[in-house]
């Protein structure tokens, strides 16, 4: 099964853009990402429904972020892209009359839903800003001095 990298990619494009005074295009986007300019659009839509972005048509037009860092989340981003599946770990359901079956099933399931609970309140504490300072930290050790 392939990773969903939806999630980092967008981060990775929020981070960009609150860097930017300028908007950035689908295909602008699409060049960082490496992808196609539809997949770019189709993913950013999630984010202008949920009015984190914005966009405009034609010359000079393209993307913009509408919402400051501090107030996302990893959540909110999740959220705003579909909320992908966070683990590829399923329940078997080839005898559901079996007891074993449904006594392994219980399990697993309360384990994972614990771990989503856990996972879910991390992404809720840590806004883009705090990964916006990160980067700025990261930079700013192997920017030249002038």
């Amino acid at each position: 099964m392939a990773s969903d990298n939806r999630l980092s990619r967008m981060l990775h494009v929020l981070i960009h853009m609150a860097e930017r005074d300028t908007p950035m295009t689908s295909d602008d986007i699409a060049r960082v990402l490496a992808t196609n300019a539809v997949v770019v659009r189709r993913t950013m839509a999630g984010l202008r429904d949920k009015g984190y972005v914005t966009s405009e048509k034609g010359h000079g037009g393209g993307w913009r972020l509408v919402t400051a860092l501090e107030h996302m989340t990893l959540y909110d981003v999740y959220a705003a892209i579909g909320s992908p599946a966070v683990f590829a770990l399923g329940m078997a359901d080839d005898h559901p009359r079996c007891l074993v079956e449904q006594a392994v099933n219980d399990r697993l399931e309360d384990a994972l839903t614990e771990a989503r609970a856990l996972l879910f309140a991390k992404f809720s504490a840590v806004s883009l800003a705090d990964i916006a300072a990160d980067f700025q930290r990261r930079y700013a050790a192997v920017k030249p001095c002038n």
